[in-house]
């Protein structure tokens, strides 16, 4: 009788798979993925397709992420932005306004929460 117990199947969410899937597909078929552990929200794989266009997703889990990495075809992993996967990057038109959110889409900059406390600067 053996003690060692058999490890859990990790429950990837099939409409996270779907869509890293479709990324990979749709940006040369071919991609590498950051997995970043983000907090108590969980781990955020950032992708970079073969074309040098990001894209991200959020798990619960880093194993949920590893598995996702396992699952997708022509997607593998690395630990860290290196020199080679920061040069590849291109981000698509537009992607600086969607992460910016309503601060790109302001006709004037708002004033700085702090301003008060550095008069001048």
């Amino acid at each position: 009788m053996s003690t060692t117990a058999a490890p859990e199947a990790v429950k990837v969410p099939a409409e996270v798979e779907k869509s890293v899937a479709k990324f990979v597909a749709a940006h040369g078929g071919s991609g590498t993925a950051v997995l970043q552990y983000i907090g108590e929200q969980g781990v955020r794989i950032t992708l970079v397709g073969e074309d040098g266009v990001l894209g991200d997703r959020v798990v619960a889990d880093l194993a949920t992420a590893k598995a996702i990495v396992e699952r997708v075809d022509g997607l593998t992993e690395t630990e860290e932005w290196d020199r080679e996967l920061v040069s590849k990057v291109t981000p698509a038109k537009g992607h600086w306004a969607k992460m910016a959110g309503w601060v790109a889409r302001s006709t004037k900059f708002p004033k700085a929460r702090n301003a008060d406390a550095f008069p001048g600067a």
